[in-house]
């Protein structure tokens, strides 16, 4: 399943999001990364010994969330996707995201460069979206 082209802008939109996972025994992790939508999956990026990339590669099942808090409950609006995480530690997929994540956050570059030596790019494959205050 692909995300909805909507719901695709808003994950990309947004400067964050939050990203839940488990290990194999069900201990939840949770996380906020930075992320861009490519073909209507979400991606981010981790140290190929953290916590998330530790998780995906026990439990390939994850949630990810972008939300929009307001005192006003009228303007509250996000959604949630619950997906299939696949890692890619080097090849093209990787060094592609990491354009992206580059030019999204130019300060990624420098504060936090992704190499094929100690990082990898996790891709969220949507099963379920649910969404609430959208249009």
């Amino acid at each position: 399943m692909k995300l909805k082209q909507s719901v695709a802008r808003w994950f990309d939109r947004e400067r964050i999001c939050r990203v839940a996972t488990a290990n194999a025994h069900g201990m939840p992790h949770l996380v906020p990364v930075c992320q861009v939508v490519v073909d209507g999956k979400i991606y981010f990026a981790s140290g190929n010994g953290g916590r998330k990339a530790l998780n995906v590669a026990e439990n390939p099942r994850v949630a990810v969330t972008v939300d929009l808090y307001s005192d006003d409950w009228s303007h509250i609006k996000g959604a949630t996707v619950q997906g299939r995480a696949r890692l890619f530690a080097k090849g093209s997929r990787f060094r592609k995201i990491r354009a992206l994540l580059y030019r999204k956050y130019p300060q990624y570059r420098r504060d936090a460069a992704l190499d094929e030596s100690d990082s990898v790019v996790i891709e969220v494959t949507p099963v379920r979206i649910f969404t609430w205050g959208l249009a």
